[in-house]
């Protein structure tokens, strides 16, 4: 039976979380009628509801178990947060929560924990929550992702519905973000400035890297990367800023602000040289997420003395001058 944290999946998704088994099977099966909705035939993309009673062919959960996925529990309840603080014996520990919302929580992800699992390394906040809440008809889903090293903020949700409205409102950018970064060098615009970019992937070295780029006609099209930039202390040597993203593309913040000559501190990847070298952490932090509904997530981050930020600043606005600027497509 589908439960409330499963509602609104396409069966085929349904089925390849509860029962971790190839795609290209499961599609077969309901294809060919083993698997029945409500009694009936169904198509592969047609979304279960809470209530709804899915019949498997009778050899699927002995395949799934060869497969090694863990049993759920078919009760319609919502997972709960994980405990706060953290359990010390684990592992592999959760991040702590900083908030919730339902079904929505918010976490603070240190640095060097991956969002997602990835060539040369398993461990990620997905994969802890997956482990953590093994028998769960739905494990709780990151609805976005955070670089590695950057750290703060990440919201998770812990239905499939919830996972759906986060992720159509960060495409409609009603859902804030915003960052405190520290760079190189001394900031020169002292108040808002909107950052436009066109940015392309790109193979150095035999390895991916985002850069920014000016598009002619007839060249692949790059995507366009927007975000509000803010001084919060200006040194002569370094400067903090609040930036407020509107666009989500990859290590955005970090390509933007070294195209302009500022980047990121600790950024061994778009940094200079010389900060490929013993470097120390990168001082990029998820500061703040706000709902569309005006709820507000935010943690500080757990900075040196040097690079503290101990107070809050306050939610970054949108200057009149840039309201029309900021829809662009994704």
């Amino acid at each position: 039976m589908v439960g409330q944290a499963e509602s609104g999946q396409k069966i085929l998704q349904f089925l390849q979380r509860r029962l971790n088994l190839p795609p290209t099977l499961l599609h077969r099966w309901i294809r060919t009628g083993q698997v029945r909705l409500n009694g009936g035939r169904c198509k592969p993309f047609v979304r279960v509801k809470t209530g709804d009673v899915v019949r498997l062919p009778p050899f699927a959960l002995k395949m799934a178990a060869q497969s090694g996925a863990a049993p759920v529990r078919t009760t319609d309840t919502v997972p709960e947060p994980p405990a706060r603080p953290p359990s010390l014996e684990a592992s592999a520990p959760l991040p702590p929560v900083v908030g919730a919302e339902g079904p929505v929580w918010a976490l603070f992800k240190p640095a060097g924990l991956p969002t997602h699992p990835g060539t040369g390394h398993s461990d990620s906040l997905a994969t802890r929550l997956a482990d953590h809440y093994a028998q769960a008809a739905f494990k709780p889903t990151p609805a976005h992702r955070l670089d590695k090293d950057t750290s703060g903020i990440l919201l998770v949700a812990a239905t499939f519905s919830a996972l759906r409205e986060l992720q159509e409102a960060i495409r409609q950018r009603s859902l804030i973000k915003e960052y405190v970064v520290w760079v190189r060098g001394r900031w020169p615009w002292p108040e808002a400035r909107l950052l436009r970019h066109q940015l392309r992937k790109g193979l150095e070295r035999g390895f991916e890297k985002m850069r920014a780029v000016l598009t002619a006609a007839g060249e692949e099209r790059a995507l366009e990367a927007l975000c509000l930039a803010r001084p919060l202390r200006i040194r002569e040597n370094e400067s903090l800023l609040l930036i407020r993203l509107f666009t989500g593309r990859t290590h955005q913040i970090r390509v933007q602000l070294a195209s302009l000559g500022h980047p990121v501190l600790g950024d061994v990847k778009y940094g200079p040289p010389e900060q490929r070298v013993g470097a120390g952490p990168m001082y990029l932090h998820a500061l703040r997420v706000i709902l569309p509904g005006g709820r507000i997530f935010a943690c500080l981050p757990d900075w040196d003395a040097e690079h503290a930020v101990g107070v809050l600043p306050e939610v970054m606005p949108v200057p009149a001058e840039h309201q029309g600027q900021i829809n662009v497509e994704n």
